[in-house]
């Protein structure tokens, strides 16, 4: 099956959101699963690995990616890893290289400023957005020559507000720091609250000054057929869940 990648006019570098089609695994992680964390088969997570590689002429030992905590730590590379550095952003300005981030509701975030030649890729749940690893890619990519005023940045499949219900210690936590957060906040049943992620993400980055910032639009809980979700797992009690790859190269 032909992988399905979702892409930005937007950014100028080769670049993709994969959707979980045209991949090799089965079950509860059919489709394209790319994460090395999951129960599925590492074999076969290695051939949906190097298949997406590929859809961006990347060989797979090209494709650095990380070992994502849900912060706001960001590294700068110049070639392939051995191993996956504890971090959820990655930035570079080596050519041949592809950036790679795992999602499976939490927000995939590519920058680019072409015209500097430097890319950037962001793991951003509420958590790492909170703590800034979106200005912290900026940041970082700055030290690489870019300039944030130049750079644009997409935000890729991610869950959207009508799917994402939070308690009132979540509201709490956003709007204590910041009383100017609680317009991402809906009411839902009883005390509970929707939260809007890629709303919020827009935000931070549009504060942080970058040059250009949108959302694909697409929700990974309201589409099964072409997104892993975490949230959707969890609410249908199913034992594991598969991990959708986003990729930036130069």
């Amino acid at each position: 099956m032909t992988l399905d990648l979702i892409t930005s006019a937007s950014l100028a570098p080769r670049h993709g959101f994969f959707t979980r089609k045209g991949g090799a695994s089965s079950g509860i992680f059919s489709g394209l699963n790319c994460g090395t964390g999951s129960s599925d088969q590492s074999e076969i997570v290695a051939i949906n690995r190097a298949r997406a590689a590929a859809a961006l002429d990347l060989a797979p030992e090209a494709l650095v990616s990380l070992h994502q905590v849900h912060s706001a730590d960001v590294i700068a590379v110049t070639g392939p890893l051995a191993d996956k550095p504890r971090a959820d952003g990655v930035v570079t300005a080596t050519p041949g290289l592809g950036l790679a981030i795992l999602t499976a509701d939490c927000q995939p975030v590519l920058f680019a400023d072409a015209g500097a030649g430097v890319i950037g890729a962001a793991h951003a749940g509420w958590r790492g957005a909170k703590e800034g690893v979106l200005e912290a890619v900026l940041d970082a990519m700055e030290s690489l020559g870019a300039s944030r005023a130049n750079t644009a940045a997409v935000i890729g499949p991610t869950i959207s507000q009508r799917a994402y219900e939070v308690g009132p210690e979540f509201f709490e936590a956003f709007t204590d720091d910041d009383r100017a957060t609680n317009r991402f906040f809906t009411s839902g049943s009883g005390d509970r609250y929707l939260f809007d992620l890629p709303s919020y993400g827009l935000w931070r980055l549009r504060q942080a000054g970058v040059g250009s910032a949108e959302w694909t639009g697409h929700c990974t809980y309201s589409d099964p057929a072409r997104f892993f979700s975490f949230r959707r797992t969890t609410h249908a009690a199913e034992a594991d869940y598969g991990r959708l790859i986003s990729i930036i190269r130069l």
